[in-house]
């Protein structure tokens, strides 16, 4: 009775144990989500002296002070469409040095597109309340979570979504919703901390400056993981 050897290829479930693996490997080197979250944690953090410098405040003497922040309505439109546009350039350039796909164009694309969100959302707010009175009571909270979700911090985390979806990327998916909830639900990224604690332009740059931390610790986190993988 003779023994022969059998390959790879004749055996099904030995194959396809192969291909999920090779698959497997290959999605983890089209991943460079730290690139993603690095360039969005630069812009973010650029942010900060624009905000701060081009802020108008003024501050009556019973305490309360009125302030209108156009400076970072005029830096994010076009500071996002270069970080989109830098993410999807850096991307491609690694897929490319090492021969493999990438689908980040439909990431970068989105990106791009919620440029406008933040300037429309603006403008609306603006018009309404031009031709309607302010309500006298307090707004519900469903509006400051909406308001919060429509500024530039809160596109970054619906983004983000896209791209955890698109690297099939569990990790991604798991910081972004984490991520989400500090800006939408913990940090008052719209209107600071407030004056007494911080002064306006102070308090409004702290939570600015966590958000931009928070994005730079998730870039390092997943350089580390990524590097550990290989």
């Amino acid at each position: 009775m003779t023994a022969n050897s059998m390959s790879a290829a004749d055996d099904p479930r030995r194959l396809l144990s192969e291909l999920r693996t090779l698959a497997r490997r290959v999605r983890l080197e089209q991943r460079m989500t730290w690139v993603a979250l690095l360039v969005l944690a630069a812009v973010t953090f650029a942010a900060i002296p624009v905000d701060w410098f081009a802020m108008q405040v003024r501050c009556h003497p019973d305490g309360s002070c009125e302030f209108a922040r156009q400076g970072m309505l005029y830096y994010w439109p076009p500071a996002t469409l270069l970080a989109y546009g830098a993410i999807a350039f850096l991307y491609l350039r690694a897929a490319r040095s090492r021969g493999l796909g990438t689908r980040v164009l439909p990431y970068a694309i989105t990106g791009a597109v919620t440029t406008v969100v933040f300037p429309a959302a603006w403008l609306a707010v603006r018009l309404y309340f031009q031709s309607h009175p302010y309500p006298d009571g307090p707004l519900p909270y469903w509006y400051f979570v909406l308001d919060r979700l429509v500024m530039p911090w809160g596109m970054i985390g619906v983004t983000l979504l896209l791209l955890a979806w698109l690297e099939r990327s569990p990790g991604l998916l798991l910081f972004t919703s984490g991520y989400l909830a500090l800006v939408l639900l913990v940090l008052p990224m719209g209107d600071g901390f407030g004056a007494p604690h911080f002064g306006v332009r102070a308090g409004m740059a702290v939570p600015q400056a966590i958000a931009g931390l928070v994005l730079l610790l998730g870039a390092a986190g997943f350089r580390a993981v990524q590097r550990r993988h290989r």
